[in-house]
């Protein structure tokens, strides 16, 4: 997997917001990357360091319209902790409700 396979999109809530105060920054990514792939991944792509990386998996949320049920799809997410030096700047100048 490449680089921009492994990352998919950054994630843009309030939480999301909250964890950049401690530098961390959030990312939606592939379901079978690793946290090495991811490491190298956000390391390529931003030109950063990075100290640490937690992944969780996002379960399925059951769904209904009508009758018919079903559910969402389940997807990885990461938490990457930058070097207190460095900025990831695609989050820095946004505001929320973009």
């Amino acid at each position: 997997m490449n680089a921009r396979t492994v990352v998919i999109r950054p994630i843009v809530s309030e939480k999301s917001y909250a964890l950049l105060t401690s530098n961390k920054y959030t990312f939606r990514v592939h379901d079978r990357a690793h946290k090495t792939q991811i490491r190298q991944a956000v390391e390529e792509i931003f030109g950063v360091r990075v100290l640490d990386v937690r992944t969780m998996s996002v379960r399925p949320k059951p769904k209904r319209r009508g009758v018919i049920s079903g559910k969402t799809r389940g997807w990885k997410k990461a938490i990457v902790q930058l070097h207190p030096e460095d900025r990831i700047e695609l989050f820095e100048g946004q505001e929320l409700g973009e």
